[in-house]
């Protein structure tokens, strides 16, 4: 039968026991589910691909997966298929005909990253798996300030660890935002290496602290030594919140009740 190809929006909490979004040999993945879910729907072995690689505790919001199936299932119906053979943690959100060559990693134009911080002096039972728990306050005013410097395109070594590859990226936003007791930051850029949303979070968060001036901060970009940026935030309070593309709109055709979309648990979207 004639194939085609699906693209799947997905959420998900990272939390344990899931072990990330990749295939693991012997723990539970985002990865893992989806294509155990589309077997017992469709009878057929899949393997997905993804719009980025997110670490165990990372959590999304707007993950993009794509796979090809002979099955003739309607995608409303892969939706509501698929959420019925996934855990909890896991959903698909939308389903959409992708072109026969998409790729939901290499197509992509811009990803966009959500961080979260628990700011506040005692830690919260219900934000442990959600938010980063920042006990001491924050210099808000000096973060932003700090920020500043990410926007453009820049050498970004310093914020990651090289990996042999190149450690350019051009960042499109980077917004703090203090919505006690949550301070919210979200990058947006053309992509983005390995922990470098969390480095950067924990630098910016030695600026708040006033451990790291804005200045010393601006310097790790300047010299762009491999891995000098930190501490590295910790995963929970991470989410890919989307992924764009110059001619699929996988936000297109969802459905909600009442007047508007929801936001997450508190986040912004």
């Amino acid at each position: 039968m004639t194939s085609r190809r699906l693209a799947l929006l997905l959420e998900y909490d990272g939390s344990p026991p899931l072990a990330g979004s990749q295939l693991q040999k012997n723990a539970p993945s985002v990865q893992g589910e989806l294509e155990t879910a589309v077997q017992r729907l469709t009878g057929e072995r899949s393997r997905l691909s993804f719009a980025g690689r997110t670490d165990a505790g990372v959590h999304a919001l707007g993950q993009v997966a794509s796979f090809k199936t002979a099955s003739r299932l309607k995608t409303h119906i892969f939706v509501r298929g698929l959420n019925a053979l996934l855990p909890d943690s896991i959903a698909v959100r939308n389903a959409v005909e992708a072109p026969d060559d998409f790729d939901p990693r290499r197509h992509a134009t811009s990803r966009t990253y959500q961080y979260v911080i628990y700011s506040a002096p005692v830690r919260s039972p219900l934000w442990r798996t959600r938010a980063w728990h920042v006990a001491d306050p924050l210099d808000i005013n000096s973060m932003q300030s700090a920020a500043v410097a990410l926007i453009g395109q820049h050498d970004f070594a310093s914020f990651s660890r090289r990996e042999g590859v190149t450690t350019v990226r051009c960042v499109r936003r980077c917004d703090i935002e203090a919505r006690e007791p949550l301070v919210l930051l979200k990058m947006e850029a053309n992509g983005f290496l390995r922990h470098q949303v969390r480095r950067t979070v924990g630098a910016l968060v030695q600026v708040g602290l006033g451990k790291l001036t804005p200045a010393a901060f601006r310097k790790l970009l300047r010299q762009a030594e491999p891995a000098t940026a930190g501490p590295v935030a910790p995963a929970r309070g991470l989410y890919l919140m989307r992924v764009a593309y110059p001619t699929l709109d996988l936000e297109a055709g969802i459905r909600y009740y009442g007047s508007s979309a929801p936001k997450g648990p508190r986040l912004v979207s």
